[in-house]
C-alpha cells in the first residue's frame, strides 16, 4: 500500500523539520554553558595580615583622636595596652564597605597604618587619667580579669579594672578631618567586644561620626 503525500504536506513537513533543527542549534550552547564560578572570598589574614611585629610609634594626631574620644569620663578606669592591635572582621571579605573616595582613603590608610604594631606612649590628654600597660602587664591584667582576681596578691594592682583596651592606629583621609579608629575591650579570656568606627574633627575636637554602611558590620562581641 502506497501513501501519496501532496506537495503542500511535504512543504509543511520540511518547514517543521527546519524549525526543530534551528531550535536545537540555539539551545545547544545553553545546555553546555555552566554558571559562572563564585568569586572566592580572600582571606585577609593571609593576604594582608595586620599587627605584624614593629617598634614604631603612632603619629601625634593619633593621640589627639583618642584623647577626643575619651574626653567624657568613663565609668571604669582606663587601661590601654602599650602595643597597638586591631582586627577587621571578614564579613564578605571585609566588614569595611567604602562607598565614597573619602571612605576608601580612610580604609586604605587604616590598613596601611596597622600592618605593623606600634608602641603607644604617655601622650594622651585624658582628664580622668589612664594607665598604659606593657605586654607583660597586659597578660597579667587579662588573667586577673578572667579569674575575677582569684590570685589576690598578683591581681591587687588590677582589681579596679573592668577592661584592657587595645587601640588601633587611626587611618585618616587626605584632609586629616575624618578617620577610622579601632577599640577592642578585653575582659579576659573569651570575654570582650570591639569595633571599628569613623570619627570626625569638629573644630579642635574629635568625636564619633554617625554609623553608616561603611562600618555598620564592624562591631563584634565575644
Amino acid at each position: 500500500m502506497k501513501i501519496h503525500l501532496s506537495w503542500r504536506l511535504w512543504l509543511r513537513l520540511c518547514l517543521v523539520i527546519i524549525a526543530v533543527v534551528l531550535l536545537l542549534v540555539r539551545l545547544a550552547p545553553l545546555r553546555r554553558s555552566k554558571p559562572p564560578a563564585e568569586r572566592p572570598i580572600t582571606d585577609l589574614a593571609r593576604t594582608s595580615p595586620l599587627n605584624q611585629p614593629g617598634d614604631g610609634v603612632p603619629p601625634p594626631e593619633a593621640y589627639e583622636v583618642y584623647s577626643g574620644i575619651y574626653r567624657t569620663p568613663s565609668p571604669d578606669p582606663l587601661a590601654f595596652a602599650e602595643t597597638s592591635i586591631t582586627d577587621i572582621p571578614q564579613v564578605d571579605g571585609s566588614c569595611l564597605k567604602p562607598s565614597t573616595p573619602e571612605e576608601q582613603e580612610m580604609a586604605d590608610a587604616f590598613v596601611a597604618a596597622n600592618r605593623k604594631s606600634h608602641r603607644w606612649e604617655q601622650k594622651f590628654s585624658i582628664a580622668q587619667g589612664y594607665r598604659l600597660l606593657p605586654r607583660a602587664e597586659v597578660n597579667q591584667a587579662q588573667s586577673c580579669l578572667a579569674t575575677h582576681g582569684r590570685d589576690g596578691a598578683a591581681c591587687e594592682a588590677y582589681k579596679q579594672l573592668r577592661y584592657v583596651r587595645f587601640l588601633g592606629v587611626p587611618g585618616f583621609d587626605s584632609t586629616q578631618t575624618h578617620a577610622l579608629v579601632s577599640v577592642i575591650k578585653s575582659c579576659g579570656g573569651f570575654c570582650g567586644n570591639g569595633g571599628i568606627f569613623a570619627v570626625e574633627k569638629t573644630g579642635d575636637i574629635w568625636q564619633r561620626s554617625s554609623t553608616t554602611d561603611f562600618t555598620r558590620n564592624c562591631s563584634w562581641m565575644y
